[in-house]
């Protein structure tokens, strides 16, 4: 006999069974149909004793002090500020685009943040209402670095045309005036010290927390009592698919350890142009480990059918209304409790995530 069910082990699973275990001292099931804790990061070590993540690279970044300090019981850190770069005509420029970034694709010679405004108002196209991704962007940055950087990156990541896209994909574009290189202001940046297994490991340690990996949830719905559940994974899943299959984006990768000590300057480069690799990680920028070699990864985009991870949903009008039929009906079930990027067809970083987590938590009224 359990109190709850949570069906997921990745952030949003195991945050709520350590919260609903530690917090209210209720019986806690979880299951996860993976044999990993940790969703996409999930990590392991390699024959040569690098730290890899199983799904890309990943950094937690948050302004919240409650976040970092939640996940701060569970782990020491690498504190780590993200820098990326955008491979572009044979060089690599800081991402976000700074005021050197500019000079350089352009060859200009701006010297202030007012010259950067000035600039960007001189090539914006005066599109009051945009209706899809390239003319947001278009409106937001202008053609010259919508054809640089945008139009080919947009393409690789969504498998269709930005004229195609719903225009929030390109809603929130920066263009620093500054030098800044760091990718995101958050106060608090890094990555767990020993890996994210660990982390998730530490936070369901707990004796009214017993966990089934490599498990699928229906198989214990019919002979596991629990009053409540928790559901983290897919919510057309959950469904049967009855309004059909909700759309995603899936990322292939391709793992290479290379005989130098530093691949690239930066733990993330982006090709929007050249290549079908998206972008190339390498995990020692991030991790801080010390070895003569390195590990990298070239990260594939592709449109996700059954059976693949789901890793991004794909921004459509079909898409968004498929989502809010089966939102109707997760709304309608009071013994389930719907949260996370697959049950919300909605990406979250990781911050973002565990502070809707600790947020659900606190806000629920539990059994």
């Amino acid at each position: 006999m359990f109190d709850y069910l949570v069906v997921g082990g990745g952030f949003t699973g195991c945050i709520l069974a350590e919260r609903i275990a530690s917090g209210l001292n209720k019986k806690v099931l979880l299951v996860e149909h993976s044999d990993t804790l940790g969703g996409v990061a999930f990590d392991f070590r390699d024959p040569d004793g690098f730290l890899i993540q199983g799904c890309g690279l990943h950094v937690v970044h948050t302004y919240s002090p409650d976040v970092w300090n939640y996940l701060s019981r569970f782990t020491e850190w690498n504190v780590h500020k993200t820098e990326v770069q955008a491979q572009i005509d044979g060089r690599c420029v800081a991402f976000p685009f700074n005021r050197d970034s500019l000079n350089a694709l352009f060859g200009l010679d701006l010297k202030t943040p007012a010259d950067v405004e000035a600039y960007l108002a001189s090539v914006r196209e005066p599109i009051a209402s945009p209706r899809n991704a390239e003319e947001m962007a278009l409106s937001q940055v202008g053609r010259p670095l919508y054809e640089k950087f945008f139009e080919g990156y947009t393409r690789k990541w969504w498998g269709r045309e930005p004229r195609a896209l719903d225009p929030r994909v390109c809603s929130q574009i920066v263009v620093r005036g500054n030098l800044q290189t760091h990718y995101q202001d958050d106060t608090y940046q890094g990555v767990p010290l020993n890996g994210y297994t660990r982390m998730f490991r530490k936070m369901i340690d707990h004796p009214n927390i017993t966990v089934q990996l490599g498990t699928d949830y229906r198989s214990v719905v019919g002979n596991t009592q629990f009053k409540k559940m928790v559901f983290t994974g897919a919510i057309d899943d959950f469904f049967d698919h009855e309004y059909g299959w909700l759309p995603y984006r899936t990322m292939r990768f391709e793992y290479e350890t290379q005989d130098v000590e530093f691949f690239q300057a930066c733990h993330q480069v982006m090709y929007p142009n050249e290549g079908d690799y998206m972008r190339i990680f390498e995990f020692k920028h991030a991790t801080g480990q010390a070895h003569a070699k390195t590990v990298i990864i070239r990260e594939y985009p592709t449109d996700t059918v059954p059976g693949m991870r789901r890793d991004y949903p794909l921004p459509s009008p079909e898409g968004r209304e498929m989502y809010l039929r089966y939102k109707a009906k997760a709304d309608s079930l009071r013994s389930v409790v719907f949260l996370g990027r697959l049950a919300q067809w909605k990406y979250y970083t990781m911050g973002q995530t565990v502070a809707r987590a600790l947020t659900k938590f606190r806000t629920t009224r539990w059994v």
